[in-house]
């Protein structure tokens, strides 16, 4: 009897474990909903956390370090303490591993697509409409404790890309487009004008040009043994584009994955083609197209406007040595277009958000340090270190800016030339800019998109055939690495289906780590029991 009762004990503990790990995950997941305070306690003293990311830029580093020492001067109750990273990838990666033990930062730079996979299964990142309109502690709000700008001063086509299911989670930090940095003085040699709008048609055609050679063997516009023609940057942006400005499928704000169409393979083989050619190759592929594009090696060179600063024959950035300079006229236009009278181009940057703390408190002097990241004071000295223009019209119209632009070409640090022609080209093509959906996967959605490119590439490359059969196992390969679901409307191959669910929630993991014990207590009960029959 007695030794029925503890088998029976032992069962019922391994229930008990599931239970248990149900009622735990339950409670986990119900983590507390950020309610704004009536007031904020000054009385008190709270400690944040600032992650952001720096390209080794020294500027940019002390800009980092003025705001959080003015905004501490402001706010003596509240320390900031900043880390900062290389790659907003890394950025990435530490906050999925901190979501798991609740040891988040505070505010965080980051991109929207990332913060779409935070939200996976949790409540770790504060949705901010509330914020925006609290009318003491939001945008402008009456008990700021500085300059703030208003919701209506945010460009609604930088804060569009923060909201995420119809609620924003992220205020924009800095925007940048991308650019075609060419070399003027090389291509009006070769007897060809820069058009109005750039287009794909003129640069390919440019670009098949200048891969002729002399007598020698060596290219004929520039002399040397080297030439790419036109290398771009960031694949995944080139083929975004492409799509956009085919009006062709890429994802919808659903998360249904549409860029496996008849267009892609279109672009994808004319791509095969100029490679082939040598016309064109890619920064994974050759490196930075601004080594490329300075040593006189490079006719059009594609990269992000916040990277104005390494284009050109004076770019106070490099990465190669003085004497390989070569002197030339750097034009920037928009990147190339399909159709000229309706130019596209992608929007881009890292945006702010905060995270979800116990103390409401913290969240709110979390909340203020980000809105501070929003003065003109922040917004103007990291605009002036590179590329990037304001996200507020507050800051873009202010004296000190317009002052700053009009000013271009003053030197080759801070006002120079090419920087300043990159602002410009995003500030006077701002309606003309678009961002991707943002869902739980779009991060992935976009690895996909430029990968294509590269297989692409590098098969022509190695001489591979790319025909109807490559392009499908290439289809079949990407959808499988980056977890792309084929859904039941794949006619015309059109995927749809969620991404990427990312990594799993704490509390999932929680669930099936308990229930993996229970199962191994049970079998273990059985076994014992098998074995003690067996003796008998």
């Amino acid at each position: 009897m007695i030794k029925g009762w503890k088998k029976r004990a032992f069962f019922l503990a391994g229930i008990l474990a599931c239970a248990m790990a149900f009622t735990g995950c339950h409670g986990a997941k119900e983590q507390t909903v950020f309610e704004i305070p009536e007031e904020f306690d000054t009385s008190k003293t709270y400690e944040i956390t600032f992650w952001a990311k720096n390209d080794t830029n020294i500027t940019q580093t002390r800009i980092y370090e003025k705001a959080i020492d003015d905004f501490e001067a402001l706010y003596p109750n509240i320390t900031v303490n900043l880390r900062l990273y290389t790659d907003y990838g890394k950025i990435y990666n530490d906050v999925i591993t901190n979501i798991a033990t609740d040891t988040t930062p505070n505010v965080c730079i980051t991109y929207p697509d990332h913060i779409a996979t935070y939200l996976t299964g949790s409540n770790s990142v504060v949705p901010l409409d509330a914020l925006f309109s609290d009318e003491k502690y939001g945008l402008g709000g009456s008990e700021v404790g500085f300059d703030s700008p208003g919701q209506e001063e945010i460009i609604p086509q930088f804060l569009e890309e923060c909201s995420i299911e119809g609620n924003h989670y992220a205020v924009p930090f800095m925007r940048s487009t991308e650019a075609c940095y060419i070399n003027k003085t090389y291509l009006e040699a070769m007897g060809y004008t820069l058009p109005e709008v750039l287009t794909w048609d003129f640069v390919w055609e440019v670009a098949e040009a200048a891969t002729q050679k002399d007598a020698d063997g060596n290219f004929a516009v520039n002399g040397q043994k080297v030439m790419i023609p036109f290398i771009y940057k960031s694949t995944d942006n080139m083929m975004i584009q492409m799509l956009r400005q085919k009006n062709a499928g890429y994802s919808d704000e659903n998360g249904n994955i549409e860029i496996f169409n008849d267009t892609t393979r279109e672009l994808l083989y004319t791509i095969a083609d100029h490679v082939k050619s040598g016309a064109f190759s890619t920064f994974k592929i050759s490196s930075y197209p601004a080594n490329f594009l300075n040593a006189g090696q490079c006719i059009f060179a594609v990269d992000s406007t916040a990277g104005a600063t390494w284009m050109g024959s004076h770019a106070p950035l490099s990465d190669i040595s003085p004497d390989k300079f070569v002197e030339f006229e750097t034009a920037v236009m928009a990147i190339p277009q399909f159709d000229p009278e309706n130019p596209q181009m992608i929007s881009q940057g890292p945006s702010v958000c905060i995270f979800n703390k116990k103390d409401s408190q913290e969240v709110l002097a979390s909340w203020l340090f980000a809105q501070y990241l929003l003065t003109n004071e922040v917004q103007i000295a990291y605009a002036q270190t590179e590329g990037y223009v304001p996200v507020t019209s507050k800051a873009q119209k202010s004296e000190e800016y317009q002052e700053y632009l009009a000013a271009g070409g003053q030197d080759d640090t801070v006002h120079y030339d090419v920087k300043i022609e990159a602002s410009r080209l995003l500030l006077d093509n701002v309606e003309h800019t678009f961002v991707t959906p943002v869902f739980n996967g779009s991060a992935s959605l976009r690895d996909a998109a430029g990968q294509m490119i590269e297989n692409v590439a590098k098969s022509t490359r190695r001489k591979q055939t790319v025909d109807d059969a490559y392009m499908e196992t290439l289809y079949s390969d990407v959808t499988s690495l980056y977890h792309l679901e084929q859904g039941s409307g794949s006619e015309n191959g059109t995927f749809s289906g969620k991404a990427e669910l990312g990594p799993l929630p704490r509390t999932a993991v929680i669930l099936l780590a308990s229930l993996f014990a229970a199962w191994v207590m049970i079998l273990t009960y059985a076994l014992a029991r098998k074995i003690k029959r067996g003796k008998r």
